[in-house]
């Protein structure tokens, strides 16, 4: 590969079935979750199955990263150190860890990765994490392009990952401790129980709803498709699809989506792919067919679109039109799109609720529904499983194969044979030469071309064979094929030899924290972070949020997205400068958040009280 910059495409996966297509489908890297310790509980997989989407990933210099990266327990981190000893030895590329208390253990030599839920939102903050040896850093969600160059600027050395598609939080990553103050449910263990996608309404001081009840806090999935040229601009190199709770067919839509857009910047910008091969995913990508909440590209640009979607935190679906007659279960709707037998619809009946059915049968534009309660003339209908798509999907059989050229060369009995991938990666093996006799070079050339053309069943796609013959000898099928299967053979493990490989940092002992105090969202669980703290200079270290028994009074949450702004409310106007504070979000069950403004950052608090 060349000396040209990489632009890796990285991709979830809940296990090595999703990983394994996603790579087929174009990743330039996958990350999964350990057994344990993952910032996604229920997406944990054996050191074996890493192991084995390892050796897969690797065949196309694919790199994979395992996620450790949950806060942890005093009693917890020599597992820990001993799971990323054991991701190491079956070949991961780099740990994506949260809890600083590991970098005072003796860790595995190996890349470290920043998670985003170590709140990585500032340069101050980045430029302290590759000081102290990480190899890249997964920023905040909410960053602007803006902030963004600041970050890359502030820290020029260490890798940049962002997101650029899936899931938001509605919290900074790292900062929010609604679950586990309504639950016992960490969402920084692992295990948050989403209290964000529940219906508030929004309260003044004297209980006059000023919004909702709504999902006031269930944000739109995040899509950047048409910002990741700006993003290269701005220094990111690692751009990262959400999801590893998402099935193998979502996986497969949004990476295949996203390889054509950065294979349009590498194609234009003089930058290099961070793997090799080309993939044909055997379908024609779209991510609206997908699971999704609607779509924003969050504060990319700053502030301005609307970024919730309140009525739902379901997959509502993309519009079809509104119903114009209805006859027992036989539903006419003004539509210009191609309705199919089996195809999924949503709609909001008259209480606002999400319902859904399926239609059984469709001529044009009626169909027969399989419940039609709550489906009246008026309603919007849309399509949340589109059968003709996702059939395609789950018959894709997606194929990524590496480039190769062939060069036989023919001296008396022997036969020399080189081959070069599209890397410049290259083998070169030798063999006897002996046969019947040819009737010309032309008959040889065709025989020796069909056999190092017979690639299938490897990850190799063969690009041409050159062959100077030399004496008019043609030597049997069974040797040609041996000496290819011994030069690919060959070929795959001088590659593996070669692979680039992500750079582990050293660690800067001595590297100062850009604060004195770190209050509860520092997020320290353990002994080991709090020793990595004083290290670095800090002199006032609370517990996290996570230590607490009770945190009540407490700011459970920040966040960038404002419900006052999105709800008309914005302080900073006259209508929201009316409203009688302070102003609380209240869910079904009667439980409050105050909502504080911070106007310095223009973020919002949450603070946990008591129920009335």
């Amino acid at each position: 590969m060349n000396g040209m910059a990489r632009l890796e495409l990285l991709a979830p996966a809940k296990d090595v079935v999703c990983g394994q297509a996603a790579i087929d489908c174009g990743a330039d890297a996958v990350y999964i979750g350990a057994r344990r310790f993952g910032a996604r509980e229920q997406a944990g997989n054996s050191v074996e199955d890493i192991q084995a989407l390892c050796e897969y990933a690797h065949r196309y210099w694919a790199r994979v990263y395992v996620a450790v990266n949950t806060l942890l327990r005093d009693e917890e981190l020599e597992e820990a150190v001993g799971l990323i000893w054991d991701v190491y030895r079956a070949g991961a590329d780099a740990v994506i860890i949260q809890d600083v208390g590991l970098l005072e253990c003796d860790l595995a030599p190996i890349a470290l990765i920043a998670s985003t839920q170590m709140h990585n939102y500032t340069p101050e903050r980045v430029k302290f994490l590759e000081e102290v040896g990480f190899t890249r850093a997964i920023l905040a969600r909410e960053l602007s392009l803006d902030e963004v160059r600041a970050i890359r600027a502030a820290a020029p050395e260490i890798e940049l990952e962002c997101f650029i598609h899936g899931a938001l939080c509605v919290s900074y990553s790292g900062q929010c401790y609604l679950s586990y103050a309504r639950g016992g449910r960490s969402g920084n263990r692992g295990a948050c129980a989403q209290p964000c996608r529940l219906r508030y309404t929004l309260q003044d001081r004297d209980g006059t709803v000023l919004a909702g009840p709504a999902h006031l806090l269930s944000l739109k999935d995040l899509n950047l498709t048409e910002r990741v040229a700006e993003l290269v601009s701005a220094g990111v190199s690692s751009f990262k699809i959400e999801g590893r709770l998402k099935e193998r067919e979502y996986v497969m839509n949004t990476v295949a989506w996203y390889r054509a857009r950065l294979d349009e910047v590498v194609a234009t910008r003089g930058y290099a792919r961070a793997s090799s091969g080309r993939s044909q995913a055997g379908f024609e990508p779209d991510v609206r067919k997908t699971f999704n909440r609607g779509y924003t590209s969050y504060f990319i640009s700053g502030r301005s679109e609307r970024m919730s979607e309140p009525a739902s935190p379901k997959w509502i679906g993309e519009p079809l039109g509104i119903v114009r007659k209805i006859e027992g279960k036989v539903v006419e709707i003004a539509t210009d799109a191609e309705l199919t037998n089996g195809d999924g619809i949503s709609f909001f009946n008259r209480q606002n609720e999400l319902c859904g059915t399926r239609m059984n049968e469709a001529h044009g534009q009626r169909a027969v529904v399989n419940d039609a309660a709550g489906l009246v003339p008026g309603v919007m209908v849309y399509r949340n499983y589109d059968r003709v798509f996702m059939s395609m999907l789950e018959r894709a059989r997606p194929v990524r194969t590496i480039g190769v050229r062939f060069e036989i060369a023919v001296e008396g009995d022997e036969a020399q044979c080189q081959v070069c991938d599209e890397d410049g990666t290259r083998a070169c093996v030798r063999f006897p030469w002996a046969g019947v006799p040819a009737r010309n070079e032309a008959e040889i050339r065709g025989r020796v071309q069909r056999a190092f053309g017979k690639l299938g069943g490897t990850e190799f796609r063969c690009e041409g064979v050159e062959v100077a013959a030399g004496e008019l000898v043609l030597p049997s099928v069974a040797w040609l094929n041996a000496a290819r299967r011994k030069i690919c053979e060959l070929l795959r493990a001088t590659r593996l030899a070669v692979r680039p490989k992500l750079a582990v940092r050293a660690r800067g002992m001595e590297a100062k924290y850009p604060a004195e105090a770190v209050d509860l969202r520092g997020n320290v669980l353990n002994e080991k972070a709090a020793a990595f703290y004083r290290r670095h200079g800090v002199r006032e270290i609370a517990m996290g949020g996570d230590a607490r028994t009770t945190l009540e009074g407490e700011v459970v949450m920040t966040t960038r997205f404002c419900v006052l702004y999105e709800c008309g409310l914005c302080l900073q106007t006259a209508r929201g400068r009316a409203v009688r504070r302070p102003l609380y979000l209240v869910d079904e069950q009667g439980r409050r958040l105050e909502v504080v403004c911070d106007p310095a950052s223009c973020c919002l608090r949450y603070i946990l009280r008591a129920a009335k």
